[in-house]
């Protein structure tokens, strides 16, 4: 498996992954009309374009990617998504990692995850992550929002 720069062609790949890693996100909420899910091809391909968008590749295949945007010394680190049948192998964590490299200047990592997901928040603190604050968004949705120092 290679960690790279996805590039805008790799928009629509990046998309279809993202949506079959964030179907099981919809489930867990009862909702399957979150951001991720209804995003469209022009907003993948306007990410990668103006921030970091990494890509994991294995055999040809982008098997999970993660973006970063970064503002002063802050990045905020989004769509961490690894294909459904590679779960659990660390991909989430090689992609963190090479995110963490690829903006040096960065100073913190922010991101958020919902209150429900409890494997993703699992990775988060176990990389360094730690809760800053709650914002509960509706009855069914309370979001964490956690930070990282750079190394």
């Amino acid at each position: 498996m290679k960690i790279e720069r996805a590039v805008a062609a790799d928009a629509g790949e990046i998309l279809t992954l993202q949506r079959a890693a964030y179907v099981s996100e919809a489930q867990l909420y009862g909702d399957p009309y979150i951001p991720p899910l209804v995003e469209s091809l022009e907003q993948v391909r306007k990410a990668v374009e103006t921030g970091v968008v990494l890509k994991a590749m294995d055999a040809g295949r982008i098997v999970g990617a993660v973006r970063g945007q970064v503002a002063g010394t802050t990045c905020l680190v989004g769509r961490l998504v690894v294909a459904p049948d590679r779960q659990g192998q660390g991909l989430g964590t090689a992609l963190l990692a090479a995110l963490h490299e690829q903006v040096p200047e960065a100073g913190v990592f922010d991101l958020f995850t919902g209150h429900l997901s409890e494997g993703n928040l699992r990775l988060y603190r176990r990389l360094g992550y730690r809760e800053t604050r709650r914002e509960r968004m509706d009855d069914h949705l309370t979001l964490i929002h956690l930070r990282r120092s750079a190394d």
